[in-house]
């Protein structure tokens, strides 16, 4: 991955990582501010989707289902370590480990992505 293209992702991944903590519930203002990084960012909603799925969700996931997981916050540098080392040892049967994966987390996620979703159109209309 260019360093240009990892400068471009990290406040997204910072962002989206919220996602992955553990016994916390994200308020509105939250949200806010997650679509804020998101409109500031180069991506698309559909393509931060992607990158969610692709980038964090590989290295965060096991922290759903810890119970000794991360619940305030990641750290910054682990985060973004671990995700371009992620992407550098992707090979097949990782993707497929993906592939087949996400749909079960997507639907935990759900709730947040409609929440963001909304927060992400509210802040675009008031561009």
């Amino acid at each position: 991955m260019k360093k240009e293209t990892i400068e471009e992702r990290k406040p997204v991944w910072i962002a989206l990582s919220e996602f992955y903590l553990v016994d916390i519930e994200l308020q509105d203002s939250d949200f806010l501010r997650i679509a804020f990084s998101i409109i500031k960012s180069p991506y698309t909603l559909d393509r931060v989707k992607k990158i969610n799925k692709y980038e964090l969700f590989p290295v965060l996931r096991s922290n759903l289902y810890s119970v000794t997981g991360e619940w305030l916050e990641f750290d910054q540098k682990w985060l973004i370590d671990s995700i371009i080392a992620s992407l550098t040892k992707r090979n097949v049967i990782r993707q497929i480990g993906i592939e087949s994966l996400f749909p079960i987390f997507n639907r935990i996620q759900k709730n947040y992505w409609e929440r963001l979703e909304g927060a992400y159109y509210e802040l675009k209309q008031g561009e």
